[in-house]
């Protein structure tokens, strides 16, 4: 996507040192771009545990990236392949709950210890890492290209009408690495011409609706508008939503889906309001290994610390501003899981398709063999 007429994606090689590696730093978005260089494993888990990058494919890709710098920092180790095991076990516990996190480490790890000389370990690794990216990116212009027909059959419903679609939090393309999940099909049909408008839920308790996907929609000229987290089901009972797409940080093989705390309750509000709510997700996001996701999916309980206080602009700093007393306990959980039978569908790159096992193997024949094994 674009940033004032510049290509950008949430990551990248440093241009001047292919063994440095660059992202944004979204803790300082949208007041604030900040590009902030990673040159050590210590660096990768920092980002990804602090939310310095976020969403399920893009901490896949940076967790990819830090495998690499990884075989960077191991050919001055002794023991390159234990320094490598070290390093994938200590990235994978940065954040618990997304599963690309693990996918792309032992993606790498396959094939670094694939190769047995040093130098072709490096290599294999940057190469690894790149085409990893690039297939995030040709994931998520995939899943924008079949999303953008369900968008598309709205519009022939309501000739010369707006679109109204809601989204929570961000899977936009700062989660990914361009286009996003969620967002791919809006930007499409925002770009093919079709009058789309945007319900942005604030997501707090980190806002990274109002704070990322806003941001996102406004740079690229997206029709939006920032709405408290609480006032989606009212929109949607009085017929201002004709859609809900969301992103998935983890869906089991049976469609469960774990995505940003609230994801649960704007899925029951759609429901009762017979609106479609559908999921775009990368196949990466999918953990074929568990099929209920409320027992077997992991829940990140973040510090209370994000819950008592809010980050906003003030007199042109970033400044944090306590919420209540210190006498009142706080809890985070980050993520909650939306049964199978409230998700209307899965968009993902290879199609459209139920929320069910039987459908998700259909698009995914090669899984049954695995599952079967």
């Amino acid at each position: 996507m674009k940033i004032d007429g510049k290509h950008f994606t949430a990551i990248w090689l440093d241009p001047t040192n292919s063994e440095v590696v660059q992202i944004i730093d979204q803790r300082y978005l949208p007041f604030g771009f900040q590009i902030k260089s990673l040159s050590n494993t210590e660096d990768f888990h920092y980002a990804i545990q602090n939310m310095l990058v976020r969403g399920a494919p893009l901490i896949g890709t940076t967790a990819a990236f830090g495998m690499y710098i990884a075989c960077v920092e191991a050919r001055n180790e002794v023991g390159f392949n234990s320094f490598i095991e070290r390093a994938a076990q200590y990235l994978k516990t940065s954040r618990p709950t997304a599963v690309d996190l693990f996918y792309a480490i032992d993606l790498m790890t396959n094939a670094i210890f694939a190769k047995s000389n040093i130098d072709e370990q490096v290599a294999i690794a940057l190469e690894t890492a790149l085409n990893y990216q690039n297939k995030n990116i040709q994931n998520c212009l995939a899943i924008g290209t079949y999303g953008k027909t369900l968008i598309e059959k709205l519009a022939s419903q309501k000739p010369n009408k707006t679109i109204n679609i809601l989204t929570h939090c961000n899977a936009g393309w700062l989660a990914t690495d361009d286009y996003g999940t969620a967002t791919a099909p809006i930007y499409l049909a925002h770009d093919a011409g079709l009058p789309v408008h945007i319900w942005v839920d604030e997501t707090r308790p980190r806002n990274q609706g109002a704070r990322l996907t806003a941001w996102e929609l406004a740079k690229h000229g997206v029709p939006h508008t920032v709405i408290s987290d609480n006032a989606g089901g009212h929109l949607m009972q009085h017929g201002l939503v004709d859609m809900v797409i969301v992103g998935s940080d983890r869906t089991t093989r049976n469609g469960d889906v774990a995505n940003k705390i609230g994801t649960y309750l704007k899925a029951l509000a759609a429901y009762d309001n017979n609106i479609p709510f559908y999921v775009a997700l990368p196949s990466s996001t999918i953990d074929w290994s568990i099929s209920d996701g409320i027992k077997e999916i992991p829940i990140e309980e973040r510090s209370a610390e994000e819950v008592k206080f809010i980050q906003g602009l003030h007199q042109n700093e970033i400044k944090k501003v306590q919420l209540f007393t210190d006498e009142s306990p706080a809890s985070n959980f980050a993520f909650d899981v939306t049964p199978a039978k409230y998700v209307t569908a899965l968009i993902t790159e290879r199609g459209i398709c139920s929320a069910t096992e039987k459908e998700l193997l259909n698009l995914f024949p090669e899984q049954k063999q695995l599952l079967d094994a």
